[in-house]
């Protein structure tokens, strides 16, 4: 250490060695001093040595020269080290995170001038570190209210990692400052004065901010530019002060850091005699030059947080400014002390923007990903015999979504809860985790299933629950439920036994009303079409075009996106020619050619073919229709594939739903409907999160079905889970039916359009199924009993079926995926029943088979399939079975000889014809979503196990454009389900004092 001196140091210490008398100091006292004065654990011993020294030395000599002592701590020094720290790592995070940019928001009210010359202070050191800063300025007259909306709309801001609220608020509304600065979410409460990081600072629990000044004045005093004092173990330390923002934070910091803390205060009695006592003083009491130099025990350290303002006519400005210390006596007794300003005032600035930074890394951690879950949860343990699935689901312990999304990395800005236990999870989480690696996706399929299904749902929820037992992040993702299966003949899809998605009720019915959603905008289309055919048909050119385009009002976004189709490039109504406003206005449609339906979330028979118009103010207008179901619907499969709005309004926008007289496809654009079925939509686009019983995530989301549709969830929960599991996790979603229907689009529809590499498959068999294609006799739903053949071992019937597993496998191995055999466990299955499975998927190319019983025991029944998932070896890539660039024909070709076994197609005249019209329309490069019967993989349900020798029929085509597949039917397919004799809604009720739903499945 370097003090300035106007006599060599050494000559006095040397003088007053040999004259004991004047030190009034032992010589072994003084030897030690001098032998540990740059030891940390003596430097307070030889502060005090060297003042005692030189004053005594001064009255000796006769000295009257004024000398400094004090080490001038200078903060502008150390912030320019923190700066330039936290620059570079800033610019070292943005070599694997390009993307990576700290924000910080800055919130005043009013226009306080010290406020805005500190706030500028505060931006133009963010922006020298690489940190984006704004000001959100507010004026005087704003509520206390819209200040905290303010306040919730950046805690909601991905972009901003650090918000402080600049004090005092100048304004002329009474506004709790506490209750604003409280309002600040903790992970983004960079200047510490929230309870929630106050109470963890106090606590101890140095997981927190600190506030900015404490953090600071900590930083002078270990820095080794600083005082140098690295342990604060055993120091007498006194703060004066105690406000919430730096004297008690600063007290509670050094006592954490081990210093014997007194904190003081304007009332403390004999205040100077306790500063005395201190090795270590921090002043901040607001008081100019309020501690005097005899209040200094001498060589101690003064850490000044003071910045008082005094009148000074000699200065330009009138005043200067001082601290809450008399600097010019404190300097010749102090060890060490921070000046004022330039001291403690720079390290509030720097504490800031490292805190900023420290916020932004927190989060850059999160969207790794990579890390282990905690997940909490206490699954329900196993009963024998099992419950009803409705009684498990109560049983279970549930938490709140909020804490489930905050143990898998999902931020409380990204999260929009519906209750307790369901929320959406907004596509902002996708750009945050952009530059975050992908978890393994694996597809959960199946062989072809009996009208009791084989358990694909629970399978896959029993398989994500075995991951978060054995410790592997793992997210299911499954479909919606339709109310037309849950109240029909199927009931709930909320998987069963002990592998779920709970609460179940909640899962079946409504959830976040998706589907209503997708309901209302397909029939507000299916208005549209209708009304544009009543209109036209009744008003003339004039009357039509002055009504869709007011000429003193601009053309819409989606009326020029229909002029640009025209090849007209005009603004304004008023510009067109009447050709141009004919050829605008007049859609001509060709009511044969409308493929588009109503629909509804009800099995509704009757709906299945209507008469529509027979009003009396429809002017006989009448038309024959239907309705389909709501999951049927292209809007809910174009749901299913759009990756962001922009996508979605564009699948929307080009939507066909027939053709003009002259033969051209007509969209919703053409139609002016798709920015309204955009809104219909726009929170349908975000998956929703749920729990699986052992506390696990499960997003839920879309439900095209997978005979008549492509069957899969959608492409965004696939992505959202990947970037939440991790690189080492992995992501499960389930396709509809067997291999040869929803995992076949899965690959050529989803996968293809989106760019999703699964990792593995899972083919879920079941004995009873496998009895079925051996010849078992025909299985019932809606409750008929068993035959006897299903309850008894027979070993043979199960060896015959698995030529159905065989050539699922085949299916799968076509795609150049790795397939594992699940084979879901039945109360009546024998082991040589089960080993014969295993063995069978073993010998027909299954990178393993293993038996699984989920359903019975949780995630532990399938701990074996999950460990067969991690020891596959990965890096398999996709392969497809046909080109885009294969004709329409070539491609259900491929479909029918390479999926189903066929040995052809066969196209009726009227599907030819339609496929020859979509040719010419320039539809011919889409992938074909192949509709048919799940029970066989023929067309004809009638034909059990592997069939040959066959040819399938294709009886018609549609077009989904906006979806972005061609639409096959084999023979033929109710796009209405119909109600059975007894539906499941017999067993529906509730319970009018609990308000439990009784009766699901």
């Amino acid at each position: 250490m370097k003090y300035c001196y106007r006599h060599n140091l050494g000559f006095i210490l040397s003088w007053c060695l040999s004259r004991a008398s004047l030190l009034r100091q032992t010589p072994p006292m003084i030897a030690i001093g001098l032998r540990k004065c740059f030891s940390l654990k003596f430097k307070f011993l030889y502060f005090s040595l060297q003042n005692k020294v030189l004053h005594q030395s001064k009255a000796f000599f006769g000295y009257t020269t004024k000398v400094n002592m004090a080490k001038l701590i200078s903060g502008k020094d150390i912030s320019a080290d923190v700066k330039s720290a936290i620059k570079t790592k800033i610019d070292e995070v943005r070599q694997t995170v390009p993307n990576f940019t700290p924000g910080l928001a800055i919130v005043q009210v009013g226009d306080r001038q010290d406020s805005n010359v500190y706030i500028g202070q505060k931006l133009k050191s963010a922006t020298e570190v690489g940190i984006t800063a704004k000001h959100v300025k507010l004026g005087t007259d704003i509520s206390e209210s819209a200040l905290l909306t303010i306040v919730n709309q950046l805690n909601e801001d991905p972009n901003v990692h650090g918000i402080i609220v600049q004090l005092p608020l100048d304004c002329n509304t009474a506004i709790d400052s506490d209750l604003v600065t409280n309002a600040i979410a903790r992970e983004k409460d960079v200047d510490g004065l929230g309870v929630v990081n106050a109470g963890r600072l106090a606590r101890g629990n140095l997981d927190c901010f600190v506030p900015c000044t404490p953090r600071g004045c900590l930083e002078l005093i270990q820095s080794p530019r600083g005082a140098g004092l690295a342990s604060l173990a055993g120091v007498s330390a006194v703060v004066v002060g105690r406000s919430k923002i730096v004297g008690s934070p600063m007290a509670e910091l050094l006592t954490w850091h081990h210093a014997t803390v007194t904190l003081c205060h304007s009332r403390t009695k004999d205040l100077a005699q306790v500063c005395r006592q201190a090795d270590l003083l921090v002043v901040a009491i607001g008081r100019a030059q309020y501690v005097k130099s005899d209040w200094i025990k001498p060589g101690a350290i003064v850490i000044d947080c003071g910045i008082n303002s005094l009148p000074d006519s000699s200065r330009a400005s009138g005043y200067r400014l001082v601290g809450d210390v008399d600097f010019s006596e404190a300097k010749s007794v102090a060890g060490a002390i921070t000046p004022v300003p330039g001291g403690v005032g720079p390290m509030t600035v720097a504490m800031l923007l490292r805190n900023t930074m420290e916020a932004a890394l927190a989060e850059r951690d999160k969207s790794l990903a990579g890390q282990t879950w905690k997940l909490s949860g206490i699954p329900p343990v196993p009963k024998v015999p099992v419950p009803s699935d409705i009684d498990i689901s109560r049983s279970a312990t549930l938490k709140r979504v909020d804490q489930l999304a905050g143990e898998i990395g999902v931020l409380p800005s990204e999260l929009e809860q519906y209750g307790h236990h369901k929320a959406k999870i907004s596509l902002k989480i996708l750009d945050r985790l952009s530059s975050a690696p992908d978890g393994k996706l694996t597809f959960v399929t199946g062989i072809t299933p009996t009208p009791l299904g084989e358990g694909k749902s629970t399978t896959t929820l029993g398989l994500v629950q075995a991951f978060t037992e054995i410790g592997v992040n793992s997210c299911a993702c499954i479909r919606q439920p339709s109310q037309g299966p849950t109240f029909g003949v199927k009931g709930g899809a909320a998987g069963g036994g002990y592998s779920q998605v709970i609460p179940m009720d909640e899962f079946n019915l409504h959830l976040t009303g998706d589907i209503h959603a997708v309901t209302a905008a397909n029939n507000l289309m299916a208005s549209a079409i209708d009304t544009r055919l009543f209109h036209e048909s009744t008003q003339s050119d004039e009357a039509l075009y002055r009504r869709l385009a007011p000429k003193d009002k601009p053309f819409t976004e989606v009326q020029q996106r229909r002029l640009q189709k025209l090849g007209i490039d005009k603004k304004m109504p008023s510009e067109l020619t009447a050709e141009e406003a004919r050829a605008f206005s007049r859609l001509d449609i060709d009511p044969a050619t409308i493929t588009w339906q109503r629909v509804i979330d009800t099995s509704d028979r009757f709906l299945r073919d209507i008469t529509i118009g027979q009003g009396p103010n429809e002017k006989s207008m009448t038309r024959r229709c239907k309705f389909d179901i709501s999951v049927a619907s292209e809007i809910m499969a174009v749901l299913a594939l759009s990756t962001s709005l922009a996508d979605l309004k564009q699948r929307l926008g080009r939507m066909v739903f027939g053709l003009s007289k002259s033969g051209a496809a007509l969209t919703a654009d053409d139609l002016g409907v798709t920015g309204a079925l955009c809104v219909l939509l726009k929170d349908c686009l975000k998956p929703n999160l749920m729990q699986t019983l052992a506390g696990g995530p499960c997003l839920v989301h879309c439900g095209p079905f997978a005979n008549i549709a492509h069957g899969n969830s959608s492409v965004v929960a696939d992505q959202v889970a990947m970037k939440l599991v991790g690189p080492s996790g992995f992501a499960v979603t389930e396709s509809g039916f067997g291999s040869d229907m929803g995992f076949e689009k899965g690959m050529h529809i989803k996968c293809r359009s989106s760019g999703l590499q699964p990792h593995s498959v899972v083919l879920v068999a079941t004995v009873r199924a496998l009895k079925y294609h051996g010849g078992g006799p025909k299985i019932l739903g809606g409750g008929a009993p068993l035959p006897d053949e299903y309850r008894r071992e027979s070993v043979d019937l199960v060896v015959k079926g698995c030529e159905n597993l065989a050539q699922h496998v085949a299916i799968v191995r076509s795609f150049n995926l790795p397939v594992v055999v699940a084979v879901n466990k039945f109360g009546t299955d024998t082991p040589a029943e089960l080993e014969a499975v295993v063995n069978a998927a073993k010998a027909c190319g299954a990178a393993d088979a293993v038996i699984c019983n989920h359903w019975a025991e949780g995630g532990r029944g399938a701990d074996a399939l999950a460990r067969a998932l991690m020891a596959l070896p990965g890096g398999s890539q996709l392969g497809y079975l046909y080109s885009l660039d294969d004709g329409l024909e070539a491609k259900m070709t491929a479909i029918a000889k390479r999926v189903y076994g066929a040995d052809g197609v066969q196209l009726t005249d009227s599907a030819r014809q339609q496929l020859d019209r979509l040719t010419e329309l320039g539809y011919a490069n889409l992938p074909v979503c192949m509709a048919k019967t799940n029970f066989s993989l023929s067309d004809n349900p009638s034909l059990a196990g592997r069939p040959t020798g066959f040819t399938v029929c294709v009886s018609d085509l549609r077009l989904s454009a906006g979806a972005g597949f061609v639409f096959a039917v084999l023979g033929s397919i109710s796009l209405m389900p119909g109600l059975p004799t007894r539906p499941c809604f017999y067993d529906v009720d509730l319970d009018c004092e609990t308000g439990e739903v009784l009766g699901l499945m």
